[in-house]
């Protein structure tokens, strides 16, 4: 196939407006690092806490029951309070599902751009997810959170005007019947609005909790609510963001809806239709190619290529942050220098690029990354970050450590066929499909997180209530007595110094 070289050009003009917007953002970070009272990591990561509230806004597109929680001891990154509650080493183990997910996340959404220009520009979908990852990389490495933030208004604006621009192109196209009638009539393919039967209800309750509630696990969520200047202005940061993420969802949605509507045989794609090649996962931009005129199909792809950018920046400073803080400096090298931390921060965000990246190039499944991602966070961390919250009377350090191996052990068990682990563990309601596999009907994932919490809740008390020299509990409380001891032993020597002074000034 030969390129599509204008679009290539267009593609390319945007990458460059977003590079350049990335490295002014640098440099205002590096001004700001002057004005800010935080450390140099924090303006890299939350910055500054200073960020301006409309810029936060574009950023955000709910979690807002744990945004005074975590404002209030300014904390930096959502391991910070596990860190400081059950310890350094019980808070990175903590942290293995957390980068686990989102390195999965960041594979999840460069997949999904290297199908998405791949399917316009008629290049390999490996050499998109390169460039864009590279181009991510760049601009998030030199300027962190302000990079990040400013880029995202300059990718949102795109994705607001150009997806918007893009529908009444493809209602008007002349292939396409009727929205209303093909909703529920089988005219050239199946009805576009389908039927919820009542077995499969515990299996969209679970996938819409987990939609609702899995996101308090994701440290870029926390990175918007710490950047802003006081809780009120996280508050409305969120508040806006719910209802942003539903006008620029308003798009994809019709797109699908017309696309399942069309007569692909009268277009230039041709016959079989899309869904029925198995690209039903590259319905948005083949609709765009096949029912736009070219150039407003270019900016929708723009408008596609920025939405996956916006999330692939956060993803990237997401992990490397926690990896600066809560790994290098809490855990590997405590007496580490703001400039050293900094220097992890930017080559973490390289390793993590590179890793999503490569996942990236190996496997176009945007599905299966992305129930990967929540899955692992919603089964394994979302009770976690619940107790520690909100029951932190109730838990302790034996409660969370049994709760996180409870948790992985069981989700093992349940097994997960996207990725070849076997469904070991029977459960209420399964339905035994022809190839021995078993159709999980109840919500397991939401079951899962609740058993977890009861477990964690259980396990504390019972510890609470068993002789007070515990091996885990001896650990944690010498890691914080050589903290105390340091602070005392600083502290006596400013005393004696001001004794001898104070001698000094009487026999003068």
């Amino acid at each position: 196939m030969a390129a599509n070289w204008l679009g290539l050009v267009a593609i390319g003009v945007f990458y460059i407006i977003i590079l350049v917007t990335g490295i002014w953002a640098s440099w205002k970070s590096k001004h700001e690092e002057k004005k800010s009272p935080g450390s140099l990591s924090e303006v890299t990561m939350v910055g500054g806490r200073n960020l301006n509230t409309w810029v936060s806004i574009f950023t955000m597109t709910g979690g807002v029951a744990l945004v005074k929680p975590i404002r209030s001891k300014k904390y930096v990154t959502l391991m910070d309070p596990f860190q400081e509650k059950y310890g350094n080493t019980v808070g990175a183990v903590l942290f293995i599902p957390v980068i686990i997910g989102d390195i999965l996340w960041i594979a999840c959404i460069l997949s999904a751009l290297g199908g998405t220009v791949s399917v316009i520009m008629d290049i390999p979908s490996t050499l998109s997810v390169g460039i864009s990852a590279a181009v991510a990389i760049i601009y998030t490495a030199i300027g962190g959170l302000y990079s990040v933030a400013y880029t995202d208004v300059i990718q949102l604006c795109f994705m607001l005007v150009g997806l918007w621009l893009c529908v009444p192109f493809v209602l008007a196209s002349p292939h396409a019947a009727n929205l209303t009638v093909a909703a529920v009539t089988k005219l050239y393919q199946d009805p576009w609005i389908g039927k919820l039967d009542l077995e499969n209800s515990g299996r969209w309750i679970d996938e819409l909790l987990l939609l609702s509630i899995g996101g308090i696990c994701y440290q870029s969520f926390y990175q918007r609510v710490l950047s802003t200047a006081t809780d009120a202005q996280a508050k409305i940061t969120c508040y806006a963001g719910a209802v942003l993420c539903p006008i620029l969802g308003i798009p994809s949605l019709i797109v699908g809806a017309v696309a399942a509507s069309t007569n692909w045989n009268q277009t230039s794609f041709g016959s079989p239709s899309p869904y029925e090649q198995g690209k039903a996962g590259q319905i948005l931009p083949i609709t765009l190619q096949h029912l736009c005129p070219f150039y407003i199909s270019m900016i929708g792809i723009g408008a596609l290529t920025a939405s996956v950018m916006s999330s692939a920046d956060s993803v990237l400073l997401s992990a490397a942050s926690q990896l600066g803080r809560n790994i290098f400096k809490n855990l590997i090298y405590k007496r580490a220098s703001e400039k050293s931390i900094l220097v992890v921060v930017k080559v973490s965000v390289f390793l993590c690029g590179l890793i999503g990246a490569g996942l990236a190039m190996t496997s176009n499944s945007v599905h299966l990354f992305w129930i990967i991602s929540a899955d692992v966070l919603y089964s394994m961390m979302t009770a976690q970050v619940l107790c520690t919250f909100f029951l932190p009377q109730y838990v302790n350090q034996y409660g969370v450590c049994f709760g996180f191996v409870f948790a992985i052990l069981v989700r093992a068990l349940v097994g997960e066929p996207l990725i070849g682990l076997p469904d070991i563990l029977p459960l209420p309601l399964d339905k035994i499909q022809e190839d021995g596999r078993r159709h999980r009907l109840l919500p397991f994932r939401t079951i899962i997180m609740i058993l977890t919490v009861g477990t964690i809740v259980l396990v504390s008390q019972v510890a609470e209530r068993l002789p007070k020299k515990r091996p885990l509990q001896m650990a944690i409380n010498a890691e914080t007595d050589g903290i105390a001891c340091n602070m005392e032993i600083i502290e006596d020597d400013v005393n004696e110094k001001d004794n001898l002074q104070n001698k000094a000034i009487e026999k003068d």
